[in-house]
């Protein structure tokens, strides 16, 4: 298991006013440290619905190589509070998500790290399961 940001000095990056800021502030929101996720032990059953998006984060040192790449689907529970699962990025192939032209980045100057925020919805045009578009992820050929 490991927190989502490395610290609470994470600040947003020339940041802009979006069509999807509520995303971005929800997440941002849950994601707040010290909140900590891991995807093998996250029970991806509590998505008893096709989420409305899933958010990506990756990380990276500023300006070096990129450390990690992390997916989290909302969530409700029954009082309709929204938290966020972490899943894998087989699961997002498998459902069927696709990358949004929208990102947010933030940067925490304490331990020179650098995260883009991105947003997947499920496509609605491709019920293929095979990645035919590039905007769907695969570690493989990220760039």
């Amino acid at each position: 298991m490991s927190t989502v940001f490395c610290c609470s000095n994470i600040r947003p990056y020339k940041s802009k006013t979006l069509s999807h800021e509520s995303t971005f502030a929800k997440f941002m929101t849950w994601a707040t440290f010290p909140r900590a996720s891991d995807p093998h032990s996250s029970n991806n059953s509590a998505l008893t619905t096709t989420p409305s998006y899933v958010v990506q984060i990756v990380k990276q040192v500023n300006f070096g190589p990129i450390e990690s790449k992390r997916y989290f689907a909302i969530t409700e529970d029954g009082s309709g509070d929204e938290a966020f699962v972490e899943v894998l990025e087989k699961w997002l192939i498998d459902a069927n998500f696709q990358k949004l032209n929208t990102f947010k980045n933030f940067k925490c100057v304490s331990h020179n790290k650098f995260f883009e925020v991105n947003v997947y919805q499920k496509d609605p045009v491709n019920a293929h399961h095979w990645r035919a578009n590039v905007a769907r992820p695969a570690t493989e050929i990220d760039l």
